[in-house]
């Protein structure tokens, strides 16, 4: 390939399916003559028209054009052809942490495994929200993994890019009767404040507030890393129903009463803490 040469198809060599969607599906290719791997996302253009999901797309390729973190997936280059629109990608040979995660014994991490995974997925989701974008589809299948082990959030078609104003949070100094020899650290908070009330995600980590309709912000993000962080540990979602209503009602209903409780769920450092999730999953086994 000459320097600035126009990037298309025929620059790649097809190896292997990798995976299918709903819109088209992700190939492990080769760029021609180099021996380097990518993972090439070709959705179709007519099922897209069809399911109104054009902007879905577009939304997907912004979103990882605007990627440079390791936990993250770099666009390294996007094309058409006549049939379908091309993401090219880095290929993440570990595969899903799904399916990892299904060969441990009793289809659960150790806890100092889960800590990591979870730790990097907080990572990566302070880095979106600081660029403004929801990710709105966080679950185990969504974590891909590096060959050397670490985790990269995939698949954006489902994300909000909305705006972020990053900024220090001061503490107020404690009275002198508090006053100790350290003084409390600002805080950085970087969290879109912009409310979405599309109706999406995946039903097992679909927050409450999505649900209701009441609208939602990045926090649903930190809800699906508890429902994740819950099932890598304990193995199972808590409650799920055939019937998506009575899943539904079922969340909603359970969870506005114990408010912020349950989204605190799981803790990064120190040892796993699931505060009302556990106590729900006893009694209810």
């Amino acid at each position: 390939m000459e320097l600035g040469e126009k990037i298309g198809l025929d620059h790649f060599t097809p190896i292997r399916p990798l995976g299918f969607g709903d819109t088209g599906s992700v190939h492990l290719v080769e760029l021609k003559n180099t021996g380097e791997l990518y993972a090439m996302k070709a959705m179709d253009k007519s099922v897209m028209l069809n399911r109104n999901k054009v902007h879905r797309a577009c939304i997907e390729r912004e979103i990882i054009s605007l990627l440079d973190h390791p936990f993250l997936p770099t666009l390294y280059a996007s094309f058409q052809t006549p049939t379908h629109v091309c993401l090219i990608t880095d290929f993440f040979p570990g595969g899903e942490l799904f399916a990892l995660l299904d060969k441990q014994p009793m289809k659960i991490f150790k806890e100092e495994t889960a800590r990591f995974y979870a730790a990097e997925v907080v990572v990566g989701l302070e880095y979106l929200h600081c660029l403004g974008i929801i990710y709105r589809d966080l679950k185990p299948e969504n974590l891909l993994l590096q060959k050397d082990g670490h985790i990269v959030l995939s698949d954006f078609d489902l994300s909000f890019l909305t705006s972020c104003k990053p900024h220090v949070l001061k503490h107020p100094l404690p009275t002198k009767r508090r006053r100790s020899r350290t003084q409390p650290l600002p805080t950085f908070v970087a969290e879109p404040t912009t409310q979405s009330n599309s109706f999406v995600g995946t039903e097992e980590y679909i927050a409450p507030e999505i649900i209701a309709g009441t609208g939602h912000s990045s926090a649903i993000d930190w809800w699906a890393l508890g429902k994740s962080m819950f099932q890598i540990s304990i193995s199972h979602i808590f409650y799920f129903s055939k019937n998506a209503t009575d899943y539904y009602r079922y969340e909603v209903a359970t969870v506005f009463t114990v408010g912020a409780t349950a989204i605190n769920c799981f803790t990064i450092t120190g040892n796993i803490t699931i505060k009302w999730y556990c106590d729900a999953y006893i009694s209810w086994y």
